[in-house]
């Protein structure tokens, strides 16, 4: 159940994180209340999550892939270009949290 509330929480923050754009520097109503409420969904399900995760564990999840999927939304939705050093960046991340995953002794597994 802990890493559903975590995939809760990465789903929220990239709605979160989406909207934050949109919001224009918050003089958006709706784009800054949909963001905010967002962000609290995020970190109540990151909360959630902390109680069986380690946290380190669980951050590293939660930023990575929130950044490899930000990247990706605003490639296909915004029109931002990535590059291969971004595109090679983001495998890194990803790399990264499935070692930390699949190997890594304080995953809690």
């Amino acid at each position: 159940m802990a890493y559903g509330y975590l995939g809760v929480a990465i789903l929220s923050e990239i709605v979160a994180t989406s909207f934050l754009k949109q919001s224009d520097g918050f003089t958006k109503p709706v784009p800054t209340i949909v963001m905010g409420v967002a962000y609290v969904v995020s970190f109540y399900f990151l909360s959630l999550a902390l109680r069986d995760i380690p946290t380190g564990i669980a951050y590293a999840i939660w930023s990575g892939i929130g950044i490899v999927l930000i990247a990706m939304i605003a490639w296909v939705v915004q029109g931002q270009r990535l590059d291969i050093p971004a595109m090679a960046g983001m495998a890194l991340i990803i790399a990264g949290v499935l070692v930390m995953n699949l190997f890594s002794k304080t995953a809690g597994h």
